[in-house]
């Protein structure tokens, strides 16, 4: 009797804890999934070493296959100042990163029929109607002319709306700056006290780069995305995430703002230092600052580079695709749907040598003209603070890596990274 009590003592236990520990990545020795751990401890090293050298002040590396964890490594340091080491539980501005997830956000409301990736923005926004284009005029300045198509959704998704960040209007400077006249100067909203709608409402009436469907231009696309997930949906970008993505996925650390109670995991942001070495960004340095994502006026929802995320979390995230659209028995979307997202969407417009790019994601379409390792069709992108992320669906695998610098002057840990975990794979 003694047994069958402390047996279903046990089992309750069990089924109490299950909650907690479904949101957390299973480990396996690498042998068991074709890699090398002795290769894997070669990449450790190699990672160290720009902790060593001074390069980095930490990094957090998770490695899945088969959706197990087969590396994981925390070096160095959250925070220099206060002696707070890097852990895997450390939270990190993942910027650009965020576009994957506003991206899969679109496309649930895309199968739930609240939307679709062909409508014209204009449905959504009418301010966006009638856009026109600015046109290097040969003295210097610039014309209007009136855009040849509208902008669509599916536009927004692989970043061919034409258009910009603010900074990036290089053959236009007056219209560069008027997209800075009118508040927009690069990726951060975190300081601003103005809803992402009313945001991007305004964007509307500003000059388009290129004439949308001609041109991959990097700019504002995602963060338009993420307010018309807010007029499709009927709820703030925020509410949408955590209800359709973060509590399904189980990504407990991911979200815009951080609670108080969390802020002593968020990593600080480094920059390289005149003379070598690295320093810390001050707090009140704009855009290249430690950022307004503890105090501030926590109300822009930035769908194009403003959440915070774990590796574990955005490990999971990714995991999530790689499955086809499902995790643990939660389904987010159909297989179809990540199918059609993470295949090439430019046709003939020019992007970088063997990629293209899907709807959130790079996709790799030549190996060789590429030129690094890797499969074709792995996907993936990157962050502002220096973070990337792939995933590789030929060798079933998934990659994060996170750190805090910005520039990410001279660094090649990106190249190093992908090398060592593509030499570790031995079946």
């Amino acid at each position: 009797m003694r047994l069958i009590r402390h047996s279903l003592t046990g089992l309750l236990a069990l089924l109490l804890a299950a909650p907690l520990l479904a949101a957390e990545l299973s480990s396996v020795r690498p042998e068991r999934v074709g890699m090398s751990s002795e290769r894997l401890e070669n990449l450790d090293a190699v990672l160290k070493s720009y902790v060593n050298n001074n390069q980095v002040a930490g990094q957090v590396v998770l490695v899945l296959r088969e959706g197990r964890i087969v590396f994981s490594a925390a070096n160095g340091m959250q925070d220099i100042a206060t002696g707070t080491p890097m852990s895997q539980g450390t939270i990190f501005r993942i910027a650009s990163q965020t576009k994957a997830i506003i991206s899969t956000a679109i496309m649930i409301l895309h199968e739930q029929g609240k939307l679709d990736i062909s409508h014209p923005l204009a449905r959504y926004f009418p301010e966006w109607s009638d856009m026109e284009v600015a046109v290097p005029n040969g003295n210097g300045g610039y014309s209007l002319e009136p855009a040849r198509r509208p902008i669509t959704l599916r536009n927004l998704l692989t970043h061919t709306g034409g258009l910009p960040y603010g900074v990036e209007f290089t053959a236009n400077t007056i219209a560069a700056d008027a997209w800075e006249d009118a508040g927009f100067f690069g990726w951060y909203f975190a300081d601003r006290e103005e809803p992402i709608q009313a945001t991007i409402a305004r964007m509307g009436s500003l000059p388009l780069q290129e004439h949308p469907g001609e041109s991959w231009i990097y700019g504002y696309n995602i963060d338009v995305l993420g307010a018309v997930v807010e007029r499709a949906s009927g709820t703030d970008l925020a509410t949408f995430l955590e209800t359709e993505i973060f509590e399904p996925l189980g990504m407990d650390d991911t979200q815009f703002y951080l609670p108080q109670e969390k802020a002593s995991r968020l990593a600080s942001v480094y920059r390289p230092r005149a003379g070598g070495g690295i320093e810390a960004i001050p707090h009140d340095d704009g855009m290249q600052s430690q950022g307004m994502y503890v105090d501030g006026p926590r109300t822009s929802y930035s769908g194009g580079a403003g959440l915070l995320s774990t590796a574990n979390d955005y490990a999971r995230f990714l995991q999530m695709t790689l499955n086809g659209g499902e995790l643990d028995g939660e389904r987010i979307l159909s297989p179809k749907t990540v199918e059609l997202m993470t295949m090439n969407h430019l046709g003939d417009i020019p992007f970088r040598p063997g990629e293209g790019f899907g709807l959130g994601f790079s996709v790799v379409t030549d190996l060789g003209a590429r030129g690094t390792l890797g499969s074709v069709g792995e996907y993936g992108w990157g962050g502002a603070y220096h973070s990337t992320y792939w995933v590789d669906p030929v060798e079933n695998l998934v990659v994060v890596y996170l750190t805090q610098i910005i520039p990410a002057t001279g660094l090649d840990d990106y190249a190093k990274l992908r090398s060592g975990i593509y030499q570790a794979i031995i079946e």
